[in-house]
């Protein structure tokens, strides 16, 4: 835990909601009593209309203080410590600009990390023989000033890979010369010019004796140059080669292997945070090949040319007869056979149509053997395309693949990355010796050295909680782990009127509800026997998913006039397209429970306890609770009227900005319990990381996130309205903190005040990061690992009006990762998150938001759409349920 303490002065208190009283006590210091006479829930938002500008809220830092429980021990990190001899040292700022002809794109990463070397080896002496850290785009950094403020630099590149000519570039080739230039030679040098301005910003100066942000900036800047220099792909602060190995994950996609380096600041000084990374890369070689692989085909014949378009869209090929890069931007309409373009016949002489076919035989001497009868690349422009037969084009190494991965590509990559702790440990003591850090002459002039010995640090081992079942039996969880093998859930349901419907999965369905219904009694769930099964017809497997689904329901509808209360549904596979329609015909037309599930060859006792733990959650019913949650012993929660939200944004997958977010939060219920929880569920503009529908009015009513999480805490809490508020927000990086606070608080406290205008609860706002590298390992064989080979979340504190200790907070969120309802073993992060992230990911697949645009042109990433399309709503019967288990 860490307190995160952002600007403000520390010794005032943070601004209140209702901006009055006394600047000593805390905004919500009358317990949210406000007026007896008046209903906290009852005013339908009237105390909405009078609202000012939100209030800023500054957060609220607490004295230090360090927590004592646990057991102590003594744990190795994957961080380095750095010694600093130079601290005297200056760091100045200047912007770069780098301008090649008329172009108006940005020029590559790649492009502008070989202009600003080659600036380096021409103008040494005008730059005082300065080195330079280079970010890759417009910043640049020297230890001390450069004799210049401001000047311009003509830099002229050599490259032998462009296609560049400096004559018309023939369309049906590579920027092939024509037939009068065939005395060419193939290896020629072709030469750019490139302006560089380099200009000193107005905060040129960054001083490394603060260890400041900036100052760690610049120096994380100076590792990503240094990997550059060695030809690795850099993704952020991680960096990839091919001779660091790779795991190949199916359909053209490979898991390159890399390290993560960057300084961070910690208690004990600054260190360098060293890790083993992965990045997802398309398939290198021929671009045949990668489509045969991408589409899980054998014959070239069956490649879908629409998915291989999608999928080769803004790739970088090599070509075989002349070695020269380009870039795909899409592929002829036609075959080489038939694909014409006019080429110049020579001086003066017109010119004449031809085939890409016939070009190649005629200037190249190609025969075209594998493509002839495939469509070509295009490697030019719009107004002006250039193609290239596939069989001559290589998809060059390192190219990120950016798209989600399949859930068996994801099982691969877990496998392919297992790793034991300390074989972990010595590949990346071996990889940080290798890197030779000591020899960047940045590094060595600031006067740092980094330790090839990992750190050690003191940690501790908190007692797991204790978990309650039927009949007040406790569960033995030894390593985070339980079994229901002889125990019944703690609150089972009754499941009555059920049937059963199998879209084509191969089992014995009969035998499946036998097992089901006999291990769901063991539990002490009351089921009845099986209304209906029903089999889709086989004419229906080749339709489209939402036409299966309807002919489903059809079916259901012609067998009873009754509405089943729960459906089990079973698919022919994981990530099966019909699951998507298939919730949102159940979840938000129907209101019918449903579980879907992909029936296993052989069906064990363990197997059906998992199904059974979702359905228990769906419908109601409670598998397990936490003994100090039954006993009230939860310190500040159990006394005080306490509601939990976790906050999480899905996104579309990487590099898809037309595909919207959908952010979701969920909240507990039932207070003083802290293991029950509904979802609400809205979409957002794409990319968008802060939730802007927490408060939404529109007219007299709130239709914001927020107010149905309060009235069904108000409703299931015997009448009780929140008192405190603990906000637990996952997915927002530290330059994102100010906008949970300033932003997504705001608006909670908007909601809240809608419905009582004289209500103010405490808030505890918690973010949740599990986007670091940090990693823990055993100090000797006699310690259990602690995490070395999984990522631990790390909670920062950003506002604590509640006032919890770091004890009690550490307890509390300890305990939260034991509520799951899904599983028997303790998560790695608190369930209210995880629930938020999964219901975000369910009901996104109503719409299938993914592929809203797949079909689109291959340019549609470039803008984000006009409008986002809403999701539709949860049915009533099942909105304040836990559908998303």
């Amino acid at each position: 835990m860490e307190s995160q303490s952002g600007k403000g002065d520390p010794s005032k208190s943070p601004v209140s909601a209702g901006g009055k009283g006394d600047p000593s006590k805390s905004p919500a210091s009358d317990g949210g009593k406000g007026n007896p006479s008046k209903s906290p829930m009852s005013d339908g938002g009237k105390g909405g209309s009078s609202m000012t500008a939100k209030p800023q809220r500054l957060p609220i830092r607490r004295p230090p203080e360090h927590a004592t429980k646990g057991r102590r021990i003594m744990v190795l990190t994957n961080h380095f410590k750095v010694s600093l001899t130079r601290i005297d040292q200056i760091f100045y700022h200047y912007d770069v600009t780098l301008k090649y002809e008329d172009c108006k794109q940005a020029l590559r990463e790649g492009v502008c990390r070989k202009v600003m070397k080659r600036l380096y080896e021409t103008y040494a002496s005008e730059l005082a023989y300065k080195v330079f850290a280079y970010d890759g785009k417009n910043g640049l950094f020297t230890i001390g000033p450069l004799p210049f403020n401001n000047n311009v630099f003509d830099v002229v590149l050599c490259d032998t890979s462009s296609g560049k000519t400096g004559t018309s570039r023939s369309p049906g080739g590579d920027g092939s010369p024509g037939p009068s230039d065939k005395k060419r030679m193939k290896g020629a040098v072709y030469a750019k010019t490139f302006k560089v301005e380099i200009a000193s910003t107005s905060a040129a100066r960054i001083p490394m004796s603060a260890i400041a942000q900036e100052a760690i900036r610049v120096l994380d800047i100076i590792l990503r140059q240094h990997s550059a220099r060695q030809g690795c792909l850099l993704v952020r602060q991680s960096f990839f080669r091919s001779e660091f190995g790779s795991i190949d994950l199916g359909s053209g996609v490979i898991g390159c292997r890399g390290f993560h380096s960057s300084f961070r600041p910690t208690q004990n000084g600054l260190s360098l945070n060293f890790d083993l990374s992965t990045t997802m890369v398309v398939r290198p070689g021929p671009v045949i090949d990668f489509l045969l692989f991408n589409q899980n085909i054998k014959d070239r014949k069956r490649i879908d040319w629409g998915k291989a378009k999608r999928a080769l869209n803004n790739l970088r090929i090599k070509t075989t007869h002349r070695k020269a890069e380009f870039k795909i931007v899409g592929l002829s309409e036609k075959t080489c056979y038939e694909q014409k373009f006019s080429r110049k016949q020579g001086e003066g002489n017109g010119t004449v149509e031809v085939t890409v076919y016939d070009y190649y035989m005629d200037r190249w001497s190609i025969k075209l053997d594998n493509s002839a009868d495939l469509p070509c690349l295009n490697v030019g422009k719009p107004d002006r395309p250039t193609y290239l037969p596939l069989e001559l084009c290589h998809l060059l190494p390192l190219q990120r693949y950016k798209k989600s991965l399949s859930t068996l590509q994801r099982s691969k990559l877990v496998e392919g990355s297992r790793q034991k702790p300390l074989d972990r440990m010595l590949t990346l003591s071996r990889a940080l010796r290798d890197n030779n850090y000591d020899t960047e002459p940045m590094l060595r002039e600031c006067g740092i050295s980094i330790s090839r010995d990992p750190m050690k640090v003191e940690g501790r081992v908190l007692q797991a909680p204790q978990l309650s079942v039927a009949h007040g039996r406790e569960l033995y969880t030894p390593n985070g782990r339980w079994n229901f093998n002889n125990d019944r859930f703690i609150r089972p349901t009754k499941v009555t009127t059920w049937g059963v419907v199998n879209f084509s999965a191969r089992c014995n369905v009969s035998d499946l509800i036998r097992c089901l219904m006999e291990s769901a009694r063991k539990k002490g769930i009351q089921i009845d026997n099986c209304g209906a099964i029903i089999e889709e017809g086989g004419d229906m497997k080749r339709e489209r998913p939402a036409k299966r689904v309807e002919a489903m329901f059809k079916q259901i509808q012609d067998i009873s006039n009754q509405k089943p209360a729960f459906l089990l549904c079973l698919l022919p596979e994981k990530n099966c397209d019909i699951y998507g329609p298939w919730k949102r015909e159940c979840l938000a037309e129907h209101g019918i429970f449903t579980q879907c599930l992909v029936p296993p060859a052989n069906i064990k006792d363990q197997y059906l306890t998992n199904v059974l733990l979702k359905i228990n959650a769906k419908l109601g019913g409670l598998n397990s609770q936490l003994k100090s949650e039954i006993n009230k012993g939860i310190p500040l929660v159990s006394t005080i009227s306490t509601i939990i939200f976790g906050m999480d944004v899905s996104h579309g997958s990487p590099g898809r900005s037309d595909v919207p977010s959908v952010a979701a939060v969920v909240s507990s219920l039932e207070w003083p319990n802290i293991s029950k929880y509904r979802a609400s569920v809205c979409t957002q503009a794409p990319r968008l990381e802060t939730i802007d529908n927490l408060f939404k009015q529109v007219g007299d009513d709130d239709q914001g996130l927020i107010k149905p999480s309060l009235l069904e805490f108000y409703k299931s809490s015997r009448g009780k309205k929140p008192e405190q508020i603990i906000i637990f927000r996952d997915g927002v990086g530290e330059s994102q903190f100010d906008d949970v606070l300033n932003t997504e608080l705001a608006d909670i406290i908007e909601a809240c005040k809608f419905l009582d205008d004289e209500w103010l609860p405490k808030f505890t706002v918690i973010v949740a990061q599990k986007n670091h590298h940090t990693r823990f390992f055993p100090h000797n064989d006699n310690e259990r690992n602690p995490n070395g080979t999984t990522r631990p979340t790390h909670y920062q504190v950003l506002h604590d009006e509640i006032g919890f200790s770091p004890d009690e907070l550490q307890e509390l969120v300890h305990s939260l990762s034991y509520v799951y309802q899904r599983s028997t073993t303790a998560i790695s992060v608190v369930a209210p998150i995880y629930y938020a992230h999964l219901a975000a990911a369910q009901v996104a697949k109503f719409t299938r938001l993914d592929d809203m645009s797949e079909t689109s042109s291959s340019h549609a990433t470039q803008a984000a759409p006009a409008l986002v399309p809403e999701l539709p709503r949860l049915h009533d019967k099942v909105a304040s349920s836990m559908f998303f288990c």
